[in-house]
């Protein structure tokens, strides 16, 4: 009798032949139909171009169709069969000595008030769990603004209060924000991870239930040769239109492409950034980055670091993988279209970096695919650009070739070929290769009532992918350009830079809308006149990403509307399972975001927060305690006095940001700083009246 277990293990191996070989041989299907539509005559160079792009946006179509295809199968036979426990499942490792687990949270000039919310919901949950002796946790600041940095230190130093000793809350601003995240971490685990097994790095907007915490621990000691698991982030907790369809088609949707991913990726799984769990040993001995070679935007410090820890584990030989089917873990995205399209600009530099490691040595070829496709989640919305262009001039071509009926001594009109239904063959294939995952999602909704009912019931649901289907295409020819202008300002060695992310939720004015979408409008009149009169034919098959563009002003804000976001919801449309029943965590963090603020260290007066660090005696104090230790040095004291002269001859609104935060960074400036204003200046009397 065979071995069903063995007979699984060995299925494994074909994974990824499978998916490889669908997606290439989908791809030279859709090839064969194009090149019989354009091949009269031969193909021309517009031909030959179009051919070539066609191809490689057929590559990235099909990957995509296949892993949510797979995704599919994968789920429905979880759902009518229960899944063989593993080899290694089956085989629980001897944990030794009690360990604790570092729940890492890095922030930079992040609202201080949700970080902590945040972070206070998940250890209520752990509480409430029983596991929250196993959980410390470490907020690694790299904030930059002074105000920000004092609130920080304000909100750690309550909380620490409230939970009384043995404290298992920490705090750290670094000096210096080297390499971003990526250095941040790496502190961490130069300073303080040699005390931790693992560490469960976190985003600002992230959320994870306690029983998803506790199930990445147990995971991680069943296999000691995984050193990283990856949980898929679901989109919660904001409001407006737009934000309320991405959670919807996250929800829906990513379920099913993570179970595809997971599929083919097997042990050579990615890293996402946050909300996954890290072994701190093989993390601290393999991911040092290093520094690219040349000037940014290529080169220098490596901003998607991500991508390339995962590689570099995987390269030591580490298991990575991604745990499609553990929930619990959630994100906040950007509220509105320009605030999407502002963090997309901030991860494209990032992202195209990787162009520089998809050839380099030592890397397994998996991990080069994921660096492919990092820099293809950006480079195919220019491709796409290019291949409507092209196809623009191609039928411009076409339409100049007056048709001749007669040849020769031929008595019967030989009438021209006509190559309609090939083109339209080709059209058809690629929007059902894009909108197939959609109808495969209702699918799955349809054989799990349960699901379906959370998701609305099945006809609400249906009527949502149509509407999240309808204004997909109107945005995605603005994201398009969006990410074509980005891409362009990259190749133009535009430096981008990581601004903060908007994660609030806010609405997109007239003024605002007109600045970012203005261009689109006019692109789209130009673009329609010109193919309306020189290529008539072309003009309606040009529509849909016309109209994209024609309407990106009002679109924009009109799905920026948190009230029309509010009104689906109560229709029932764009309803997720975390909104039909909300997790405990997310109604921990309601509850810590209402909470009115505790007496105690709270900011005092009318002054500001980085006023009351040089002026109050106890956030003095704190925020003196918490600067790390340096050597005096004769040059700097000179530079904090020219500041402090300045404070008290022009006031604090004279000083810039910079300014502010190099004067209490330094204990000794501080002090001086601290004594100086209390020893009699107008500054002190007038911060001691406002008290």
């Amino acid at each position: 009798m065979l071995n069903t277990t063995r007979l699984a293990g060995l299925g494994r191996y074909l994974h990824r032949p499978v998916f490889f070989l669908l997606v290439i041989f989908t791809t030279l299907g859709a090839m064969s139909l194009l090149t019989a539509a354009i091949q009269d005559g031969g193909i021309n160079p517009v031909e030959l171009a179009l051919l070539i792009l066609y191809a490689i946006l057929m590559l990235w179509i099909t990957a995509s169709f296949w892993t949510a295809a797979l995704g599919f199968a994968r789920i429905m036979r979880r759902l009518y069969r229960r899944a063989p426990v593993s080899a290694i499942q089956a085989r629980q490792e001897n944990a030794g000595e009690p360990f604790k687990t570092a729940l890492v949270m890095p922030v930079y000039n992040e609202d201080p008030e949700r970080v902590f919310a945040g972070l206070r919901a998940m250890h209520q949950s752990l509480i409430e769990t029983g596991a929250h002796n196993g959980f410390e946790i470490f907020v690694l600041s790299d904030t930059r603004d002074p105000e920000t940095w004092i609130q920080e230190e304000i909100q750690w130093r309550r909380w620490a209060l409230e939970l009384g000793q043995p404290t298992r809350l920490f705090y750290r601003n670094r000096v210096e924000n080297t390499a971003r995240k990526s250095g941040n971490l790496a502190d961490f685990c130069r300073n303080w991870g040699g005390r931790y097994r693992y560490m469960i790095v976190l985003d600002a907007d992230s959320i994870m239930t306690a029983e998803t915490l506790v199930e990445m621990v147990r995971r991680m000691e069943l296999d000691r040769r995984v050193a990283l698991i990856q949980v898929p982030p679901v989109p919660v907790n904001r409001s407006s239109l737009f934000a309320r369809m991405l959670q919807f088609a996250g929800s829906l949707y990513g379920s099913m492409f993570a179970a595809g991913l997971s599929y083919w990726q097997q042990d050579t799984a990615n890293f996402w950034g946050h909300n996954a769990i890290i072994r701190v040993r093989p993390f601290a001995e393999h991911c040092g980055l290093p520094q690219l070679p040349g000037h940014e935007p290529f080169g220098g410090e490596i901003l998607s670091h991500d991508f390339v820890e995962a590689a570099l584990l995987a390269r030591a030989g580490w298991k990575v993988h991604l745990a499609d089917d553990l929930g619990g873990s959630y994100e906040e995205i950007p509220p509105t279209l320009i605030d999407y399209a502002k963090r997309d600009r901030r991860w494209c530099q990032g992202n195209l970096q990787h162009s520089r490691l998809i050839l380099a040595r030592g890397f397994k070829s998996l991990s080069r695919i994921h660096f492919t496709m990092g820099v293809m989640s950006y480079l195919a919305s220019p491709l796409w650009l290019l291949f409507l262009i092209a196809t623009g001039i191609e039928a411009y071509f076409r339409s100049l070739k007056a048709p001749v009926y007669f040849f020769g001594d031929n008595v019967f009109p030989v009438w021209p070929q006509s190559y309609a239904v090939e083109m339209a063959t080709v059209l058809w294939v690629t929007l059902a290769l894009l909108f197939l995952p959609k109808l495969l999602s209702l699918v799955l909704l349809a054989f799990d009532p349960v699901l379906a009912r959370r998701f609305g019931g099945l006809p609400r649901a249906a009527l949502s992918v149509l509407i999240e289907s309808f204004f997909s295409v109107l945005l995605a020819p603005v994201l398009m350009l969006f990410q074509s202008k980005f891409v362009a300002a990259i190749l133009l060695r535009t430096t981008v830079g990581w601004p903060t992310q908007e994660r609030g939720d806010r609405q997109t004015g007239f003024g605002e809308a007109l600045g970012a979408h203005g261009v689109h409008t006019l692109i789209a009149a130009v673009a329609g006149v010109m193919t309306y009169v020189y290529v008539p034919n072309f003009f309606w098959w040009f529509t849909p990403v016309l109209a994209g563009l024609a309407l990106s002003i009002p679109v924009s804000m009109i799905t920026s509307r948190t009230g029309l976001g509010q009104l689906t919801r109560r229709a029932g449309l764009f309803l997720t399972p975390e909104e039909s029943n909300e997790p405990r965590v997310l109604k921990l963090l309601e509850e810590q975001l209402a909470a009115p603020k505790t007496a105690g260290l709270d900011i005092a007066g009318k002054r500001d927060a980085w006023s009351q660090a040089v002026l109050n005696p106890a956030t003095y104090a704190l925020h003196a305690f918490l600067l790390p230790d340096e050597t005096p040095n004769r040059r700097r004291h000179h530079a904090l006095e020219g500041l402090i002269f300045k404070l008290q001859d022009e006031g604090a609104d004279s000083l810039t940001t910079q300014e502010k935060r190099t004067l209490i960074s330094h204990r000794d400036g501080l002090y001086e700083l601290h004594t100086l204003l209390w020893a009699g200046s107008s500054v002190s009397r007038s911060s001691r009246t406002d008290q």
